[in-house]
């Protein structure tokens, strides 16, 4: 498995890349990807998504011990989604009160996946606004930038919560799949190029071209930017998975 990602600030923005994303292996077979966007209109939102991405990492490390010590533990794809979203919930809750943090810190949207080798399945679930692409096909989750936060809902019946997303997808036989937040669909004209124009979203999400380096994603942008005249408006947080026949993850 090849795996690419980048992280990019926006051209609209000077502080803070309020964007974040996660790669992070559970064990040899199974890898846990997320792109997280803090709300830029709520209170420090590069914390926020920062926050997340830090926790999850926490629980998907836990969650590899306690495959590694706990050989008979069985689940779906799913019902370990479940459990790590769980578990995030319970952790930022903690921290919500621990710290004594208002709402507003903690806004940020999430697209995760969650991919197994050995069974060559997978899910991913968006809480939020994004944009996903499975082996060709893109898929964009547009809540007109009025995203569900999961932090609304710390308080309520997770069981329900968890059973209402809609935004879930699974998968097979993966060969190329891509998650990103929005600022995908934020690329504009910022100086003149020679180069005729190019759908961005098919460049990064669907072209292979430069898949040979590991730089490929960061390569594309610059690209975009230098031959296409095009940069993000806002921040970008994009990871990238292209099936390798040579080895599994």
């Amino acid at each position: 498995m090849n795996i690419y990602s980048s992280l990019q600030i926006g051209d609209y923005h000077t502080n803070h890349c309020e964007d974040h994303l996660l790669i992070k292996k559970i064990n040899s077979n199974k890898i846990i990807c997320a792109v997280m966007d803090g709300c830029s209109t709520a209170m420090e939102s590069h914390f926020a998504s920062t926050l997340v991405g830090k926790i999850l990492r926490k629980i998907i490390i836990e969650t590899g011990y306690r495959e590694l010590y706990e050989k008979n533990i069985q689940s779906g794809i799913d019902e370990q989604l479940k459990e790590i979203i769980k578990r995030l919930f319970d952790e930022i809750t903690f921290l919500k009160k621990h710290l004594m943090l208002d709402e507003k810190e903690l806004l940020t949207t999430l697209i995760i996946l969650l991919y197994d080798a050995t069974d060559n399945k997978g899910i991913i679930l968006s809480i939020g606004d994004g944009v996903i692409c499975i082996n060709g096909q893109i898929t964009e989750f547009d809540r007109d930038n009025k995203p569900d936060y999961f932090v609304y809902h710390l308080n309520a019946n997770f069981e329900n919560w968890y059973t209402n997303q809609i935004q879930k997808v699974f998968f097979e036989k993966l060969e190329d799949i891509s998650i990103a937040t929005d600022g995908i669909l934020s690329f504009s004209k910022i100086k003149k190029a020679d180069s005729e124009s190019v759908n961005c979203i098919e460049y990064l999400m669907i072209d292979q071209s430069n898949s040979d380096t590991d730089e490929m994603l960061n390569k594309k942008i610059k690209a975009l930017e230098h031959r296409y005249g095009m940069k993000p408006t806002d921040d970008l947080a994009i990871v990238r998975l292209i099936k390798d026949n040579s080895s599994q993850l």
